[in-house]
């Protein structure tokens, strides 16, 4: 249904003369034309494709629309902005904050995530405190971005604020550029802070220097708001029926788990002790059609890639198997690499197949890997309880919540596999999302070393 943006660079959408209005030409031809970009808050490429919470939602309006997506990828936010302003796009879906200026240029959606813009800074820095504190520091900014905005204003009551405009990165790349002790403070909104901190975990986020701001898609001032009208129903509908708060779920829920020094520490080990296995991840992915990060990704949460690792309650090896379930994978050392790693392969593979089919990616993975972990038939409990409730039992997002329950008489007496330790599978999957991020961001990313010709560490998204 998509294609990758260097298919679709130049695209523009089709002229609208022989139609009614843009809607009309949308559905008639069954194209949509997107502007957004690289970054781990809108469009990237994770273990199972494109994903982001841009894409997930530009995705689902084109399905309401019944048409295909074409993405352009400009190489500035600047550009993002110019192109959207002129119609070389149906619209822009880009993390765009609403700004005065902006409502002046631009028709917005309704909002679909609230954020503020923060002042960051690496450890190692003095923390800066005030507006005043920047003072003397190399503070560098976007070029046309709302943090240009925000400091302009600010300047007006600090009038010894300055700061630098970058044309050329976005702020992902002005983030690496703090992690390498190139420049003292960047802007970043707090979405993109919480999310590239896992990462780079030396970054901090100083204070805040906005009000709670609103994202949204930007459309063309145009006489013919049709598709614009059909975009602000469709968010209306989206955020009335919970669709909105999945999905930021879905790419937020898990972001908070890891703290600074466990992201060290993933760091030290993926170095020193991934290498050692990570052929024997990839062989046995490609065996049963898995990435191999989440294989890894798993072996890491169980036994942080220690092979000797064991439990007080006798599950041993890189992925940590009980007796019980050893012999059922036909696993007969669990202390070998390859016996433990093909047979945790050939476990979560099992649990897979037993999650309903009607549930789709990447829910059904969270799903299978919560089974791993708590057992099939607490899963089903929890599910149950959670149809009970109202809510729905395909939804991770549901099901998470409920879990925990199953500590309480009240609810797991009334179940068929009765108490569990329901807390454990919720921090278990939210890690192993955490783990995959960063493995994919560890091994996927290098277009930064070329931009600036530093060190090899990664920018894009994960």
């Amino acid at each position: 249904m998509f294609q990758s943006e260097s298919a679709v660079e130049k695209a523009t959408p089709a002229p609208t003369l022989q139609y009614k209005n843009q809607l009309e030409r949308v559905k008639k031809t069954g194209l949509l034309t997107v502007l957004t970009r690289y970054d781990p808050t809108t469009y990237y490429e994770s273990a199972d494709g494109f994903t982001g919470l841009e894409y997930d939602l530009v995705q689902l309006f084109a399905q309401h629309l019944n048409a295909k997506i074409k993405f352009i990828i400009p190489d500035t936010f600047a550009q993002i902005l110019q192109r959207a302003q002129t119609g070389e796009a149906d619209f822009a879906a880009a993390g765009i904050t609403i700004t005065p200026d902006r409502q002046q240029q631009f028709l917005f959606t309704p909002p679909y995530q609230e954020i503020t813009e923060q002042i960051i800074y690496r450890s190692g820095t003095k923390s800066p405190k005030t507006i005043a504190d920047l003072n003397g520091g190399i503070l560098e900014v976007v070029q046309d971005t709302s943090h240009i905005e925000t400091l302009l204003q600010l300047q007006k009551n600090n009038p010894n604020l300055q700061w630098f405009t970058n044309k050329n990165l976005d702020t992902d790349g002005l983030l690496y550029l703090i992690n390498a002790r190139l420049i003292d403070y960047t802007v970043a909104d707090s979405n993109q802070i919480i999310l590239i901190r896992r990462f780079y975990p030396k970054l901090n986020v100083a204070f805040d220097i906005s009000p709670p701001r609103q994202l949204a898609w930007a459309f063309q001032k145009s006489a013919d708001t049709s598709l614009y009208d059909e975009a602000t129903q469709f968010f209306k509908k989206i955020t009335k029926n919970k669709v909105l708060k999945q999905l930021l779920e879905r790419h937020y829920g898990h972001t908070r788990n890891i703290k600074y020094v466990g992201n060290c520490t993933f760091r030290l080990h993926f170095e020193s002790l991934l290498p050692q296995y990570q052929a024997l991840f990839q062989e046995a992915a490609e065996k049963y059609a898995f990435d191999w990060r989440i294989l890894a990704a798993i072996s890491y949460q169980e036994s942080h890639w220690n092979k000797d690792a064991v439990s007080p309650t006798g599950v041993k090896g890189l992925m940590m198997l009980t007796r019980a379930t050893a012999k059922q994978v036909g696993v007969k050392d669990r202390t070998n690499e390859k016996e433990s790693i093909f047979g945790g392969a050939r476990y979560l593979k099992q649990r897979l197949k037993k999650i309903p089919k009607r549930i789709p990616e990447p829910d059904r993975t969270w799903f299978a890997l919560a089974s791993y972990n708590i057992g099939f038939g607490h899963l089903e409990d929890a599910r149950i309880i959670t149809q009970k409730l109202g809510k729905n039992p395909d939804k991770w997002i549901d099901v998470k919540q409920v879990l925990p329950l199953l500590t309480k008489k009240k609810w797991y007496s009334q179940t068929k596999h009765g108490y569990a330790r329901g807390k454990e599978p919720v921090i278990y999957v939210d890690n192993i999302r955490a783990y995959i991020d960063l493995l994919l961001w560890y091994t996927n990313n290098k277009e930064i070393e070329e931009i600036t010709a530093m060190p090899p560490l990664p920018l894009k998204a994960p």
